[in-house]
C-alpha cells in the first residue's frame, strides 16, 4: 500500500509529539506529587514540631504545676489539631497513611485530657497545696502521657515513612528525567533516521540526477521504491530524461544539418577543382588518342584516378559527417580527426584567413569522431566569421601532465566578444550575429556534445584582439 510523504511526515511527528506528550505528562505528574509530597512533608514536620511543643509544656506543668504551662500545652494541642485537620482536607489522598482521622480523634483526645486537667487545677488548686488530689493528678498524668507518646511515636513514624518517601521520589523523578531524556533522544534519532531514508536521500537522489542533466549527462535517475510521490517523481523525471534524450539527438543533428548546409558551397567548390581536372586529362587524352606515348598518357589516367579519389573522400566525408548515429566512443587519433574536419572546412577558409595546425601525431583519446568533428566546425567557422578584415586562425593540441587526457585549442585574431555577451555564448538560441546569419545552437550544442564526453570547454575573449576556446577531454 502506497502512502504519501505528507501522510508519512503526519504520522511520524504525530508520534514522536504523542510519545513525548506521555513522557511529559508522566514527569509532570510525578513532578507534581513530589511538590505535593514535599508540601505534605513541611506541614507534617510543622505539625510533629507543634505537638512536642505541646509536650513540652506539658512536662513543665507536672514538674512545675504552674497553670500557665498547661495553658500554652492546650494551646498548642489546639494548633496542631487545626493543623492536622488543613492536611487531611488539603492533601489527605497524598498521604501514605490513610488513617489520619485516627490520628485526628487522638489528638482531640489528648487535647480533652489536657483541658479536664486545667479545669480540675483551676477549680480545686494544685496537688502540692491540696494533697487529696494526688491520685486523681497521677491518673491523669498517666493517661496524658499515653496519649502524648503515642501521637508523637506515630507521628514520627508518619513523619519518618514519608521523608523515606519524598526520597524515594526524587530518586524516581532523576531517573524518569534520565528515561524521558533517552526516550526523547531515541524518538529524534528515529525521527531523522526517518527523514534521510524518507525524504533526505530521495531529495539528493533527485537532485543528483537534476545535476547530470544540466552537465549534459542524460542517464536514467536509479530507480528509489519509497511508494509516495518520491517514486513517482523518479518515473516522471526518467520518462523526461528519455525524452530530452531524443530531443538532444534531434537537435544535434539538426545543427549537424544546419553545419552541412554552410558547407555546402565550399564542398561544391572543392569537388569542382577534380572534376576540371578530370575533365582536363580526358580532353587530352581524347586529342591525343592516336599519339604513341604510353607514358604520357598513363600519367594522365594515374591523376584522373587520384582526382577520383579525392572527390570520392570528399563525398565520403560530408556523408559521414551528416549520417545520424548514436553516441559512441573509439579510440581516435586527434591529429586525423582535425584533417579530416578541415577537408569538410577548407572550402569555407577564406584566402585572408591564414590557418595553423599544432596537433602532434601521438595525442589520441576516446572521442565519438562525428560529434568533436561537429565541435570543430563549429568553432572553426565561428572564428572565420570573427575574422572579416582576415587573420589568423589557430588550432593546437597538448597532454595535461597532470590530468588524464588532452586539450585543444581553436583561436582567432578578431574583433572578440564583449564581456557582457560572454558569459552567454552557451545559451542555446543566443547569437550575436545578423538574423538569418546563425540559429544560436552551434555552442550550445558543442558545449553539451563536449559535456556528453566527460570534458569542459573554456572561452577567453579580448575584444579587439581575439577569442580562444580551450577543450578537455578526458582519457577515458
Amino acid at each position: 500500500m502506497k502512502i504519501s510523504i505528507r501522510k508519512k511526515i503526519t504520522l511520524t511527528l504525530s508520534l514522536f509529539l504523542l510519545m513525548g506528550g506521555a513522557m511529559w505528562f508522566l514527569n509532570y505528574y510525578k513532578h507534581y506529587v513530589l511538590n505535593q509530597k514535599l508540601q505534605i512533608l513541611e506541614k507534617k514536620d510543622d505539625l510533629f514540631n507543634t505537638i512536642l511543643e505541646a509536650r513540652r509544656y506539658e512536662k513543665n506543668y507536672f514538674l512545675y504545676m504552674e497553670t500557665k504551662n498547661l495553658e500554652d500545652s492546650l494551646s498548642y494541642a489546639h494548633q496542631a489539631e487545626e493543623k492536622l485537620v488543613k492536611i487531611i482536607e488539603n492533601y489527605g489522598r497524598y498521604t501514605l497513611d490513610k488513617n489520619l482521622e485516627n490520628k485526628l480523634d487522638n489528638l482531640r483526645q489528648y487535647e480533652k485530657a489536657l483541658a479536664a486537667l486545667l479545669v480540675l487545677h483551676q477549680k480545686k488548686g494544685s496537688p502540692v497545696t491540696n494533697p487529696d488530689l494526688i491520685e486523681s493528678f497521677s491518673g491523669r498524668q498517666a493517661t496524658i502521657r499515653t496519649l502524648a507518646r503515642n501521637i508523637t511515636e506515630d507521628m514520627e513514624k508518619f513523619l519518618n515513612r514519608e521523608r523515606r518517601y519524598v526520597n524515594q521520589l526524587i530518586g524516581d523523578s532523576k531517573i524518569y528525567h534520565l528515561l524521558a531524556l533517552g526516550g526523547i533522544f531515541a524518538l529524534s534519532i528515529l525521527t531523522v533516521l526517518f527523514f534521510i531514508f524518507n525524504v533526505d536521500r530521495p531529495l539528493k537522489s533527485i537532485e543528483n540526477g537534476i545535476h547530470k542533466i544540466v552537465e549534459g549527462d542524460y542517464k536514467n535517475i536509479p530507480a528509489i521504491s519509497t511508494g509516495d510521490e518520491f517514486e513517482s517523481l523518479v518515473g516522471s523525471l526518467n520518462n523526461m530524461i528519455s525524452e530530452l534524450n531524443k530531443r538532444s539527438d534531434q537537435l544535434v543533428q539538426s545543427e549537424k544539418m544546419a553545419s552541412l548546409g554552410t558547407l555546402t558551397s565550399g564542398v561544391a567548390h572543392e569537388l569542382n577543382n577534380p572534376l576540371n581536372n578530370i575533365s582536363t586529362s580526358i580532353q587530352i587524352l581524347l586529342e591525343e588518342l592516336e599519339d604513341a606515348d604510353l607514358e604520357y598518357k598513363k600519367r594522365l589516367l594515374t591523376e584522373t584516378e587520384g582526382q577520383i579519389q579525392r572527390a570520392r573522400d570528399i563525398v565520403r566525408a560530408l556523408l559521414e559527417f551528416s549520417r545520424e548515429r548514436s553516441f559512441s566512443l573509439h579510440q581516435v587519433y586527434f591529429k586525423d580527426l582535425v584533417d579530416n574536419t578541415l577537408k569538410l572546412i577548407k572550402g569555407e577558409v577564406p584566402t585572408h584567413v591564414q590557418l595553423t595546425v599544432e596537433v602532434p601525431d601521438e595525442i589520441q583519446g576516446e572521442m565519438d569522431p562525428r560529434r568533436i568533428e561537429q565541435v570543430l566546425i563549429n568553432l572553426i567557422l565561428n572564428g572565420i566569421q570573427a575574422m572579416e578584415e582576415g587573420g589568423t586562425l589557430s588550432i593546437r593540441a597538448c597532454r595535461k601532465d597532470n590530468e588524464a587526457g588532452f586539450c585543444f585549442e581553436v583561436s582567432d585574431t578578431g574583433k572578440g566578444i564583449p564581456p557582457q555577451d560572454l558569459v552567454k555564448i552557451f545559451d542555446p538560441f543566443f547569437t550575436t550575429k545578423d538574423v538569418g546569419k546563425g540559429s544560436g545552437l552551434g555552442l550550445s550544442v558543442s558545449h553539451g556534445i563536449i559535456e556528453q564526453h566527460g570534458g569542459r570547454i573554456a572561452v577567453k575573449s579580448d575584444v579587439g584582439k581575439g577569442t580562444t576556446f580551450t577543450v578537455f577531454l578526458p582519457s577515458t
